[in-house]
């Protein structure tokens, strides 16, 4: 087996204009690519990165999920996470200033860096969890003649009004920390960071979960969730949460009618104990969407199930979809 090439590196995209109105100054992204693009440009599968994560988080997808061996492997980071573009590392700010990046924002930056970088003219699949999911829909309504397949994992195509109290609980539980000034934070807000930090590990793991911890629960947190997002600037966690919450490839438009539309090869996942991606929502967007199929993962991880870097049995499942969706013939 040959050795695999990754290449971690940044793509500049210039001043790079938000459909909220605001241009990023020197913009770009954050890139890991692992495997090699073949001589034709056929093989590169997208993998947009879902809430918190950077590139390296998800490496961990080569081999137990996608074969690095067969495809090129490219990991793009979306603005806010820390990586890319983030009010942590230029000049924008937060929706309190006006600045909100959409997926649609997201998506442009990644269609710039596939031509520029790569150029790709036909894209095999977008894979994503979570709101790299999000990112999977919005390829697929932006770039129809582009994308051949998409595979959603535990994702939506427009935030449901569960997920934004989801949201918001997050948001306020760092808004309300007495450091936060409108616009940043004068020190690091502990105290809303932990509320945060339980408040996301209550609903990102599932009661079964929680129910085989040995430990104290606060304690699991303190040692298994907060150290997460403590590597964040919390404006970024504001940042993409501020994405989540904008989320819809259908912005004042019938969400059923716009599925309708789709015309890559769609694989829809749901976690059977995910408790802001419902599995009853994930179908609903499955079904509005032609002739794509809808899988359950029958585990108790809760939303992680879509992101098992640790669990055989969860990676076993999605690779035998992705290997099922990569066999079929895109639509003409």
């Amino acid at each position: 087996m040959k050795t695999l090439a990754r290449n971690l590196h940044q793509h500049r995209l210039g001043d790079f204009p938000l459909a909220c109105g605001h241009t990023i100054p020197d913009a770009q992204i954050t890139v890991l690519q692992i495997g090699e693009l073949n001589a034709d440009r056929t093989n590169l599968i997208l993998v947009p990165t879902s809430y918190g994560a950077r590139p390296e988080d998800l490496a961990w997808l080569a081999g137990p999920v996608l074969d690095p061996q067969r495809w090129c492997i490219v990991i793009a980071s979306q603005f806010g996470n820390g990586a890319s573009s983030s009010p942590s590392n230029s000049a924008m700010g937060l929706a309190e200033q006006g600045w909100v990046v959409q997926h649609r924002d997201n998506v442009a930056a990644q269609h710039h860096l596939l031509q520029e970088a790569y150029g790709i003219r036909r894209l095999p699949l977008v894979y994503g969890w979570s709101m790299g999911a999000q990112q999977a829909y919005q390829w697929a309504v932006d770039h129809p003649q582009l994308v051949e397949r998409i595979c959603c994992v535990c994702g939506s195509a427009r935030t449901s009004p569960h997920t934004r109290l989801f949201c918001q609980s997050l948001r306020q539980a760092l808004t309300a920390d007495r450091h936060w000034n409108g616009a940043g934070f004068d020190a690091d807000p502990e105290q809303g960071l932990r509320t945060y930090a339980l408040i996301y590990a209550s609903w990102a793991a599932s009661q079964p979960f929680f129910r085989t911890i040995r430990e104290p629960v606060e304690e699991h947190v303190e040692l298994q969730w907060l150290p997460h997002y403590r590597r964040h600037d919390p404006r970024d966690l504001i940042a993409m949460l501020d994405t989540w919450l904008a989320h819809d490839v259908a912005p004042g438009a019938d969400l059923a009618a716009v599925l309708g539309g789709i015309r890559a090869r769609c694989a829809v996942v749901a976690g059977s104990h995910d408790l802001y991606f419902t599995p009853e929502d994930v179908e609903a967007d499955a079904a509005a969407i032609p002739g794509a199929g809808f899988h359950l993962i029958a585990s108790h991880l809760g939303h992680r199930a879509g992101n098992p870097h640790s669990s055989p049995a969860e990676q076993q499942q999605l690779r035998a979809i992705v290997d099922h969706l990569l066999q079929q013939a895109p639509h003409g």
